[in-house]
């Protein structure tokens, strides 16, 4: 049960709007991904997901995945080192924000 209000919980939080990031911001700060993801979050290279249009809570989760090591890829879990919680939300937001 616990676990269950746990996940409840953190779902409410991750998709308050209290928690969104600045899309702006996340533009100034997704020149890194651009290589492989494309300037406008669609990649030219199949291996690469499209990142444009994603739910923001989806995009966060996935990158604070990566920082964790819950998702293992040494080429994300190098991109993703030295970003902030702030970054993470800010690059969400401005992903989730393209179509």
């Amino acid at each position: 049960m616990k676990k269950l209000i746990l996940a409840l919980s953190t779902t409410v939080l991750m998709t308050s709007p209290a928690f969104a990031g600045d899309a702006a911001a996340g533009k100034d700060k997704s020149m890194m991904c651009a290589a492989c993801h494309g300037t406008e979050g669609i990649s030219a290279i199949p291996i690469y997901p499209n990142l444009a249009g994603q739910k923001e809570a989806y995009l966060a989760k996935q990158l604070h995945d990566f920082k964790s090591d819950k998702r293992n890829d040494p080429t994300m879990k190098g991109m993703v080192a030295a970003l902030s919680d702030e970054d993470i939300a800010d690059l969400a937001a401005y992903y989730a924000s393209l179509k």
